[in-house]
């Protein structure tokens, strides 16, 4: 999108915010958004397909930002190390103006359709990080109903939830300081929890078990084999 449509887009987005801030979200027209921003009618649905949409930030470039984050990435990459990646662009598009961010904030929690909506749009973001997921080189072909499979669904939900959770406190507190911090730190733990070659860098507890020596093989297998249980 070029300078001048980004500027545009942007002024009908902080005119309708602010409208509806002013008069409230079903007394604000479409016409009334337009004339705030200093553009025509038929300028705005060129924008947006309706006031509800110039309310939402910019998802659909976003999903695209995201969706190249995932092509992009060498098969190779632990693959949730890029998903962790990836969500990384959907904070920075909503700290990229934070004001607006805070303005949308407040507005959808007045607005319960309006907050329904911008959930449906960030699904989208999940179900991305999915299917990229389900068909990793080092996932695809396993059985639906497998674990791994299983795994790789939760851990997706999991890195939008912190993403999620990380972007509200950041709002709550008046979109002020380092989100993209919080959400690192976030995403460090969803990795530990989910990634194995995380598991293999930080490893968890050991496990010492002493036999007598000259212990038959089989009696040594079945002592680790208690203490791990």
């Amino acid at each position: 999108m070029t300078t001048g449509r980004m500027h545009t887009r942007h002024e009908l987005s902080a005119a309708a915010l602010a409208l509806f801030a002013e008069f409230g979200h079903e007394s604000t027209t479409v016409d009334q958004i337009a004339a705030r921003a200093g553009v025509a009618r038929r300028t705005f649905f060129r924008y947006f397909a309706s006031k509800d949409d110039a309310v939402l930030p910019d998802h659909d470039t976003t999903v695209g930002t995201v969706q190249a984050v995932l092509e992009g990435a060498a098969p190779t990459e632990e693959p949730l190390a890029v998903v962790c990646r990836a969500i990384r662009e959907v904070l920075r598009m909503y700290t990229a103006d934070p004001s607006m961010s805070l303005a949308r904030y407040r507005l959808l929690r007045q607005v319960p359709a309006l907050r329904e909506r911008e959930i449906a749009v960030v699904s989208r973001y999940e179900r991305l990080f999915t299917k990229y997921l389900l068909s990793h080189p080092s996932v695809s072909g396993v059985d639906p109903d497998s674990t791994t499979a299983m795994l790789a669904e939760v851990s997706a939900s999991a890195v939008v939830a912190s993403h999620n959770h990380v972007l509200r406190r950041w709002l709550r507190t008046g979109a002020t300081g380092d989100a993209m911090s919080r959400l690192d730190e976030a995403l460090a733990v969803i990795r530990r929890r989910f990634s194995p070659s995380a598991d293999d860098e930080a490893p968890g507890d050991i496990v010492v078990t002493v036999v007598p020596g000259g212990t038959h093989t089989s009696d040594v297998l079945d002592a680790v084999r208690r203490a791990l249980d």
